[in-house]
């Protein structure tokens, strides 16, 4: 298990945390914790206003997965909330004979993915992983996803990737002092689980997650 930082190259956003924390309601959350079209494609308070494909997102940052965890034509990868399929694609683009799957809870961005991978993703609940083989694949990957449902449904979600991954990378809601965490609140839309990064790492060690980790911090 190591704390490693492979989402360096994903561009960041310019944010204005306190000015979000002033514009979103309560009904602005319960609308994107639906993650239907006004999640993805609707107006910005409630999500990504738009959520389309730019190879300057993931495609250096596949590559830097590619080599640290040496991953090689026939190897499979599970990407857990995989939104529309993007950085699936960009693992295709960058080693075509990668074997790759992804779920995501959104009936709507199943629907709407990148036509290049929709055959490789379904509609899925990170709680709920039982369909997978125990080390079915090399590598699974779960991007600001596992941090949106309950703390108790969190710790089975993190109990399965570690069963069916034989490697595993995931980023979560988090922070490390006072002001990061009122950022976070402030920041927070989807989240239903996130806290100090200690007492993540308490968490991994309680269900035995042994995978990499970073953290999503405003």
């Amino acid at each position: 298990m190591a704390e490693i930082n492979l989402m360096e190259k994903y561009p960041r956003a310019k944010r204005d945390p306190e000015a979000r924390a002033q514009e979103k309601t309560e009904e602005d959350r319960r609308i994107a914790r639906q993650f239907g079209k006004e999640f993805f494609d609707g107006d910005r308070k409630h999500g990504y206003g738009g959520y389309n494909y730019n190879p300057r997102f993931w495609a250096e940052v596949v590559q830097d997965m590619i080599k640290h965890y040496n991953l090689k034509p026939g190897d499979k990868i599970l990407d857990v909330g995989c939104g529309k399929g993007f950085m699936l694609y960009d693992f295709k683009q960058a080693m075509p004979g990668l074997i790759v799957k992804g779920i995501d809870i959104s009936e709507y961005a199943i629907e709407n993915a990148k036509e290049e991978v929709k055959e490789f993703v379904e509609v899925g609940n990170a709680n709920n992983l039982s369909m997978y083989k125990d080390k079915e694949f090399d590598l699974v990957i779960s991007i600001t996803t596992v941090h949106n449902i309950p703390l108790d449904e969190c710790k089975k979600c993190l109990k399965e990737i570690q069963r069916i991954g034989k490697n595993a990378f995931i980023t979560v809601d988090a922070w490390r002092n006072d002001e990061e965490k009122e950022l976070m609140q402030a920041w927070n839309l989807t989240g239903l689980t996130y806290m100090h990064v200690n007492d993540w790492k308490k968490l991994f060690e309680e269900v035995g997650y042994t995978g990499d980790y970073y953290w999503f911090i405003p």
